[in-house]
């Protein structure tokens, strides 16, 4: 089958450090083309990948010095869409695949071919359900069972859940004793809850996330200082190997949510590297962990400091396993085939 996979536009694929949806993208690309797929990928000139890749632009949206203008980044989205559309007349494909959610979903008319879209991010923001709503009949395809809850109204093909090459992220039984804390640094993820947390458990805390433009004030007047680099230590946004550093030598992972997590990639690498999750019940979580085998979904603080004291309770290889089981990027992608069959029949 020739498939088109379109990826966001703001970092390369896969991601050089943070990026939930890009890493995802090239980890389906790479998996369908194990299976014998032809994969063209409409992405960055700076990515790799070993689809067939296609520029839209020579450089991720957030390299280039103008996008620091946060109405001219949302301009050049819609520019790279226009890229887009000319650049698939040339390639004639039996899918799209649309990474990139509403944006470009006012153009799937014009397509010829089945027309597919996962659902990367929240579905209770109102502009957004405003465009999912005026293209319901488009086929979705949601990350989590309870992502959908915001909006369910939409005609949803499948639920497929991220998956991540296991093979890049070793196990580890033992720890350096610290608890980390992954993601960016934006009120939604908890990182001044996490801080609190740690601090009232008297536990040591290792960060490491990505400070995006439209997050530098929350950093600097909310995050930054709690910071103390003793027990709270920030390491910045960090890369595939510091990533992997940081996950398996802490003893678990704090995600003190704010928001509906559609997905939680990072709840999944955590405990592919046999580390536990401590995460509220919100949105996916409880998709995710099995509470009480590979971490602990709570619902309030005193909960959450009941399971950072008894995180020793959790085996760290189900962790692994549970990964391996449910959230490899080899059964992502062949769930993604069934997808494909079934609007291509």
């Amino acid at each position: 089958m020739k498939i088109v996979q379109l990826s966001p536009l703001e970092e390369t694929v896969p991601p050089k450090k943070y990026g939930g949806t890009e890493l995802v993208v090239h980890n389906l690309c790479e998996e369908l083309i194990k299976l014998g797929h032809e994969v063209f990928l409409l992405a960055s000139g700076d990515s790799i990948t070993r689809a067939t890749l296609v520029p839209v632009f020579p450089k991720s949206i957030r390299k280039l010095p103008e996008a620091r203008d946060m109405k001219i980044r949302e301009a050049l989205k819609f520019m790279g869409i226009g890229t887009i559309l000319k650049l698939l007349k040339n390639i004639k494909p039996d899918i799209i695949h649309n990474h990139m959610g509403w944006r470009m979903l006012p153009f799937s008319p014009v397509f010829e071919v089945p027309f597919i879209t996962t659902l990367h991010g929240p579905l209770d923001i109102g502009y957004q359900q405003f465009v999912y709503g005026k293209f319901s009949d488009s086929s979705f395809v949601s990350i989590s069972d309870s992502q959908r809850k915001p909006f369910d109204q939409l005609n949803y093909a499948a639920t497929v859940y991220n998956g991540i090459d296991t093979t890049l992220f070793p196990f580890s039984e033992k720890t350096n004793g610290y608890f980390a804390f992954l993601g960016r640094m934006s009120p939604e993820k908890g990182p001044v809850q996490a801080i609190k947390l740690a601090k009232k458990a008297g536990v040591k805390l290792v960060m490491a996330a990505k400070v995006d433009t439209v997050d530098e004030l929350f950093f600097n007047k909310e995050v930054k200082p709690l910071i103390d680099g003793k027990q709270i230590t920030f390491l910045g946004e960090i890369g595939h190997a510091g990533k992997v550093k940081l996950l398996k030598n802490a003893v678990a992972l704090l995600a003190p949510i704010q928001w509906r997590e559609p997905f939680g990639l990072f709840f999944v690498e955590a405990m592919a590297c046999g580390t536990p999750v401590i995460a509220y019940e919100r949105g996916s979580t409880k998709e995710i962990i099995d509470s009480g085998k590979t971490g602990f979904v709570v619902k309030t603080e005193k909960q959450f400091l009941a399971a950072i004291k008894q995180i020793g309770r959790i085996k760290r290889r189900d962790c692994r396993v549970r990964v391996e089981n449910n959230f490899s990027s080899a059964i992502m992608a062949k769930n993604y085939f069934r997808v494909y069959e079934k609007l291509t029949a």
